[in-house]
């Protein structure tokens, strides 16, 4: 009967310590708030970006931007640093909106791949399935896959997102 009694105050007593741990009282102590502090501060806030990344980012445009004033239909394509990847960028691309719906759209990432002399930056991605690959080299963006389908489907009509794009000097006017 005696050991009981003592299993029973000894398990009653670990049950109230950690009971007791679960108190958490705030503290105005300058040691706990500094380490605190030194912890939250070695959290990066966003990875940089590469080099290449910086490079590339930007505006470009196909070719019948600079006639859309007479009506020329036109693509642009927005590149920007993926903030979750320091050699990945995000890829917009829309269709003129000013006249009529948008024939094109599309939203993606896409991650380097490489980069030599004859080929510029080269950035790729999955699109339906296939590789799809963004080269840039002397200020112009080439959009292409290995399978000549796979952006149709971000168009109307037939159209593909497939082509070369001109960077835009100055800032971008979707409508």
């Amino acid at each position: 009967m005696s050991k009981i009694l003592s299993l029973s105050s000894l398990f009653l007593m670990s049950v109230m310590g950690l009971i007791g741990c679960n108190n958490v009282t705030a503290s105005n102590n300058s040691t706990n708030n500094s380490a605190v502090n030194k912890v939250s501060a070695t959290i990066p806030a966003q990875t940089k970006s590469s080099p290449a990344v910086q490079i590339v980012i930007g505006n470009y445009v196909s070719e019948g931007y600079s006639k859309r004033q007479q009506g020329y239909d036109w693509v642009a394509v927005m590149v920007r640093a993926n903030d979750n990847n320091k050699d990945g960028i995000n890829i917009s691309v829309r269709a003129r909106s000013d006249i009529k719906k948008p024939t094109c759209t599309f939203d993606g990432s896409a991650t380097l791949m490489g980069q030599d002399h004859a080929h510029g930056f080269v950035f790729h991605s999955t699109i339906n399935d296939s590789r799809a690959f963004f080269q840039f080299k002397d200020d112009k963006l080439i959009i292409d896959s290995q399978d000549k389908y796979a952006f149709n489907r971000f168009c109307s009509g037939g159209g593909s997102i497939v082509g070369e794009y001109q960077k835009l000097e100055g800032s971008l006017e979707l409508n």
